[in-house]
């Protein structure tokens, strides 16, 4: 028995420390858990009889990294003055962590508490014990930051040659040193079908609402590699798709950690690091899912689908079909699209990039329609000679598209069936009469069934949906690409993917106006080198992105002889005529139809030059009533113009003097004694609807 150790130690209770430092400590390295429990012995034999054990922290590193709650246990119960002795095989089991040492050599020292190892018993009070504790300590510390660094640059020098695989990513299984395609075939070709997305959709965005579109689910591994299917997430598409190890590259060091302050609070941020500074960057070093050519021209596109001030951006919803693209040739900065209108559907390209930053004036700002025509045009003849491979290739690419999704959907029949069978299997083998077991088993094997009942509905859908179809023929193919236009224009044709072809084909168009020519100048430049400057009209009052009805047109032509902008308005409201983008008929809109169509303003004081006349006029040119006239006009024997059902009635003075005319007003003054010439008050309405 030592003679550091007093009655007033024996009299409290002991406390035995046993700690590991990691989980795989706890499961593999037993040995060393045996010798620390065995300090109970030497406990015993300093003659406590009172001894507890303190083993919550197994697992857990000693350096201050994570919370040790025995450990803080431990301290608080010395605090108390309820412990004579603490125990562990070594000191480094208490902390390898200066301050926590320290923390517990004071507080021992405070209440006269003893520290004891395999070899000998340390006092705390007096100095030398504290000096060598403190010793210890620093060492201890010491040696875990060159376990630490040596591990560290362990995993570094095997990264280096590329045989460190910490965790494989889904489709993936760890070899001997490099990764292994999972054998399951429907993992394989759901992470291909990924990659093959995000090539033709040209977006993360878009090949995510592709899978959710047609119900597909994605694999993902859990912390025991273990692979289960989930429906997708942008996430899991964007890790996937800007993972090296797709293309058959080994990458690593590919983040760091980085410590933030806000507001005096440490936060720690990963960031991903530029390819140049990995550590290391191994091409071919296992079999990809796609080359990695592949993989780079999937990661430009995903690069340029983020908007910055030199990349035009992914398509977006709109109908401005050159959204990002246009540059202001003044400033440089990018034109913006304003829409304007009831439908929010009337745009308008505008640079006002230097106004709200700098209080700049407002550069250029122009009407969308017209520009956005033009460069259709100019991709049109740009694709025309090569239409009818483009439509042949469209057509076998949609064949294709659907072949995707049907094969995708076999593929999780076929699983969903295996797990049946196989829920089957165990409920067959179960005994019948556990019934707390058949009964679980059952359930599983209900819910497999129910599994493949609804993956069959699922296909039998997507059957449905695409119904029967025969290949066109290439002729067919020549008439769709003679029709190129026609197609394009069609309301039914995406604009996404009218946005694509052009940002395929164009890298940006610059723009300048010329206010004293009324023109706007485009400057195009092609991918490959090649520039095209046009110039057009800017827009013109009442022009605009949609189109009225030829049926209002001709209206508007033949009343604007007879009846104001105002009485127009009013005809066509009453017949249920709209605009082209469906509102109702205003004086200022039939006065901007008629300028944008070039249709003469109708004028009082030119009416009798122009020999214009509504029914009531034309009836007391000829002294008859407008009754008489109306019906002679519709037997044909008087010629009349009646473009809306509802509304007035037409007349040229040219018509009214013919032979008909003269036979007419002959037959009227023989039946009637007096001519039904119509009276004053009659003569005061501008037109007659009737």
């Amino acid at each position: 028995m030592s003679e550091k150790l007093k009655k007033q130690h024996l009299s409290r209770k002991a406390i035995l420390y046993v700690r590991q430092s990691s989980a795989y400590q706890v499961s593999h390295n037993l040995e060393s858990q045996k010798l620390q429990y065995a300090m109970r012995e030497r406990l015993t034999q300093l003659g406590w009889r009172e001894i507890e054990v303190v083993d919550e922290d197994l697992g857990r590193s000693a350096a201050g990294l994570v919370v040790r709650s025995g450990f803080e246990r431990m301290v608080a119960e010395v605090c108390l003055g309820k412990v004579g002795a603490v125990a562990a095989r070594e000191v480094s089991r208490f902390a390898r962590n200066s301050r926590e040492w320290q923390q517990l050599v004071e507080v021992c020292r405070v209440v006269d508490t003893v520290l004891i190892d395999q070899e000998m018993v340390y006092a705390p009070r007096q100095s030398n014990d504290r000096l060598l504790l403190g010793l210890k300590g620093s060492l201890n510390e010491y040696e875990l930051d060159l376990l630490r660094q040596r591990s560290v640059e362990a995993r570094r020098e095997k990264a280096r040659r590329g045989e460190l695989l910490v965790a494989s990513p889904v489709g993936y299984r760890k070899g001997e040193q490099r990764l292994e395609k999972d054998p399951d075939r429907r993992v394989q070709d759901a992470i291909r079908l990924v990659f093959q997305k995000l090539g033709e959709l040209g977006s993360v965005r878009q090949t995510l609402l592709w899978f959710l579109e047609h119900g597909l689910e994605l694999p993902v591994t859990n912390a025991h590699e273990e692979v289960r299917w989930k429906r997708p997430s942008y996430g899991m598409l964007y890790s996937m798709l800007t993972n090296p190890a797709y293309g058959g590259t080994y990458a690593y060091g590919k983040t760091e950690q980085l410590t933030q302050y806000d507001g005096g609070e440490a936060r720690q941020a990963v960031r991903r690091k530029p390819r140049e500074r990995w550590l290391s960057f191994i091409p071919g070093t296992h079999d990809g899912y796609v080359s990695w050519e592949e993989f780079e021209r999937i990661q430009a596109t995903i690069s340029e689908n983020v908007i910055r001030r030199e990349q035009i951006g992914a398509a977006q919803r709109g109908p401005a079909l050159l959204a990002g693209m246009l540059r202001c040739r003044r400033c440089g900065h990018k034109l913006v699209v304003h829409y304007t209108g009831s439908h929010h559907d009337v745009l308008r390209y505008q640079c006002r990039r230097g106004w709200l930053d700098n209080g700049e004036p407002r550069c250029i700002g122009f009407a969308g329609l017209v520009v956005d025509q033009t460069i259709t045009r100019e991709i049109l003849r740009v694709v025309q000679p090569a239409a009818i491979e483009a439509a042949i290739m469209a057509h076998e690419e949609q064949a294709r598209k659907v072949d995707e999704v049907l094969a995708a959907l076999q593929r999780d029949l076929e699983a969903a069936q295996y797990s049946a069978r196989r829920a089957q299997k165990q409920f067959d083998a179960a005994d019948p009469e556990n019934r707390l077991v058949t009964d679980e088993l059952e359930r599983r094997w209900n819910q497999s069934l129910q599994r493949v009942r609804e993956i069959e509905a699922q296909i039998q859908q997507h059957k449905d949906r695409q119904g029967p179809s025969t290949a066109p023929t290439r002729e067919e193919f020549a008439d769709l690409a003679a029709d190129l236009e026609s197609l394009w224009n069609d309301p039914e044709a995406d604009a996404r993917l009218k946005k694509r072809v052009i940002r395929t084909l164009i890298r940006d168009i610059i723009v300048d106006v010329d206010a004293q020519a009324g023109e706007v100048i485009l400057v195009i430049h092609w991918k490959g080198g090649v520039h095209t400057e046009l110039r057009l009209p800017r827009r013109r009052r009442g022009q605009n992105s949609s189109h009225t009805s030829t049926e209002v047109l001709h209206a508007v032509r033949v009343l604007a002889h007879t009846c104001s902008d105002r009485l127009i308005a009013g005809a066509l409201n009453r017949n249920g005529l709209l605009t082209g983008r469906g509102n109702r008929w205003t004086q200022e809109r039939v006065t901007a139809l008629r300028s944008h169509h070039h249709i003469p303003c109708y004028r009082a004081e030119q009416r009798d030059s122009e020999a214009w006349m509504n029914l009531t006029e034309a009836a007391k040119h000829l002294g008859i009533s407008p009754r008489t006239l109306r019906l002679a006009v519709e037997r044909g024997e008087i010629e009349a113009q009646h473009p809306l059902a509802d509304g007035p009635w037409v007349f040229n003075r040219e018509t009214l003097q013919t032979a008909a005319a003269a036979t007419l007003i002959e037959r009227v003054t023989r039946t009637n004694r007096q001519p039904a010439i119509p009276n004053t008050q009659q003569a005061t309405f501008e037109f007659s609807s009737t």
